[in-house]
């Protein structure tokens, strides 16, 4: 039996009480054929099963160690409010912030938090202009 999902539903909620944190791993992006299985031992933060491959989110130090291709070396920036994973528009106001600032995102929402991977070099500005987003709608509640 279905129940809804906890969490905020409220966005101008979501965005007012919006913290970020970001972890001090860099992380990348790669792929196997979906019949291979990754390394045992390779730190994976993120496993997701597309139609033609997987696709891995994992360390760089990892991949590095492994001997592993992959791409778009990044930062996680994790949002530190509980948002409901029915929650309306956080996400697409959290990206369009980001995208005013030319700041590519790719995101990953968790049970319990929403993730953002940005370019590794960009993540200091994603940050503020986040956190700015966060105390306008601070201010407007």
């Amino acid at each position: 039996m279905s129940s809804p999902a906890p969490g905020e539903l409220s966005l101008s909620k979501l965005l007012s009480t919006l913290r970020l944190s970001v972890h001090p791993d860099t992380f990348v992006f790669m792929t196997f054929p979906s019949e291979a299985a990754p390394p045992k031992t390779l730190h994976m933060e993120l496993y997701f099963r597309e139609g033609q491959s997987c696709t891995i989110i994992a360390t760089l130090e990892s991949a590095k160690i492994h001997n592993l291709g992959y791409v778009f070396p990044c930062r996680k920036i994790t949002c530190e409010v509980h948002s409901s994973l029915e929650a309306v528009g956080f996400m697409a106001a959290l990206s369009a912030r980001l995208a005013e600032r030319g700041i590519g995102a790719n995101p990953v929402s968790g049970y319990y938090h929403d993730h953002l991977f940005v370019p590794q070099e960009m993540v200091d500005e994603a940050v503020a202009a986040l956190e700015e987003l966060a105390k306008e709608a601070a201010q407007e509640a």
